[in-house]
């Protein structure tokens, strides 16, 4: 059993959601912030992310240029992202969300109005490095900095779980948006109606509904940078900060890895085209449904172990998958099986820092921890799609396997390491 430890840092008081701070003005304000980050989280990564997927085709032909060098371009703003993350987490943690998100949702709604007049590579990567900085200041990193920001300890899960199950249908919702888009008016005009339409929805809901500095400092109190300096350097020299980094740097390796070629390998494995989408497909949903069993699991077993056994199982599907995934059943089930914690570790990670390291330097702890992960997001999959040609997907899946069983074992580490869990 852990030995509590004295927590580094101090907690915020509850919110309070109107002038009297009484708890129905609280939850008011927290149905509405909740509210509005789910439906901007939901346009921001359906117009931000995975609208590209649609458009790479079309920019391929119009740009003269190779699938490789297109696709690069998203690398460089997931990299952007992530080289950007840590300050716009020390931002957010002086600031408050209003103002750092209500100008990212601007800069996004530009850049992406920008892209859809690209007529050179340069210029896309450019752009798509623009993109990538905004996505750093309005994603989840950002949104769940606010929601921890102004919420209980109790009402947290529920809120992270409601932003990212609406958030988690983005691709079902934009990939089709998208494609209608670009079949109809062609793929300039469609980013133009999307840049356009998140800008028209995010700014007024950023600007209008997030917490502002004095809203923020007014609950937790004074947070002078020295201190909030000192409370980042404590944390950054803890053993728990870098088996969380590695547990999660491992796992969404692994899942963007799965994400970007489960199609491909699913019709190596003897799958149509058309079933192996469809199965892949799955992923989606689960992500859902695996967010809701690890959160309902969470109040009987620590969040970390119960992570930790989600990853566990995802490592079991990947070894499955060249073992039973030429059958359709067998494929159906060894994805099921991965897509349960396909989307877990989004709510984990906040749930688990918030906890250790309390709410007063959360966006600054959260954005050095966001570094490497995102990196891990934007560099495996590149890795994982050159080595196939030279190992073959099953030693690919083998090392998905040891990336999400690497995973688990930090985190049941990170689970012995003594502390006193955050509480307000």
């Amino acid at each position: 059993m852990r030995k509590p430890i004295p927590s580094a840092a101090p907690v915020p008081a509850a919110p309070s959601g109107g002038s009297g701070g009484d708890g129905r003005s609280r939850d008011r304000y927290g149905g509405r912030l909740v509210a509005a980050l789910a439906i901007t989280q939901t346009a921001g990564y359906g117009v931000l992310y995975y609208a590209f997927a649609v458009l790479l085709t079309p920019m391929q032909r119009d740009l003269h240029a190779g699938t490789g060098q297109i696709a690069g371009a998203l690398t460089v703003s997931v990299l952007t992202t992530a080289l950007a993350a840590p300050l716009v987490g020390r931002l957010l943690d002086a600031r408050g969300g209003r103002s750092p998100m209500t100008a990212g949702s601007a800069l996004g709604a530009v850049a992406v109005l920008a892209w859809s007049q690209v007529t050179t590579l340069v210029q896309l990567y450019a752009v798509l490095a623009v993109v990538g900085l905004a996505a750093s200041m309005v994603l989840y990193e950002a949104a769940f900095a606010v929601v921890i920001a102004v919420s209980t300890p109790a009402r947290r899960p529920r809120a992270l779980l409601a932003i990212t199950i609406v958030a988690g249908f983005a691709s079902s919702v934009f990939l089709p948006l998208t494609g209608f888009l670009v079949g109809e008016f062609g793929w300039r005009t469609a980013l133009t109606l999307l840049g356009a339409a998140y800008g028209l929805l995010a700014v007024p809901l950023h600007a209008l509904t997030l917490p502002g500095r004095d809203r923020v400092r007014g609950r937790a109190g004074p947070a002078p940078g020295p201190h909030r300096s000192e409370l980042v350097r404590t944390a950054l020299r803890g053993r728990a900060f870098w088996l969380l980094a590695a547990a999660f740097l491992a796992q969404t390796g692994a899942v963007a890895v799965m994400g970007v070629l489960l199609v491909a390998y699913l019709i190596a494995l003897g799958h149509p085209p058309l079933l192996a989408a469809t199965v892949a497909g799955l992923l989606g949903v689960l992500s859902v449904t695996g967010r809701l069993v690890s959160t309902a699991l969470s109040t009987r077993w620590p969040v970390a172990l119960v992570t930790a056994a989600i990853f566990t199982l995802e490592g079991a599907a990947a070894v499955l998958m060249p073992l039973i995934g030429r059958s359709t059943a067998g494929a159906v089930v060894a994805v099921t099986l991965f897509g349960l914690g396909f989307g877990v570790a989004t709510i984990a990670r906040p749930a688990l820092l918030a906890e250790r390291y309390g709410t007063s330097a959360y966006g600054s702890i959260s954005g050095a921890l966001a570094l490497p992960v995102m990196a891990a997001k934007a560099g495996a999959p590149l890795l994982a799609a050159t080595m196939v040609p030279i190992v073959g997907y099953t030693t690919v899946m083998a090392g998905v396997a040891f990336a999400c069983g690497l995973a688990a074992v930090a985190l049941t580490a990170y689970y012995r390491v003594p502390f006193r869990p955050a509480s307000k």
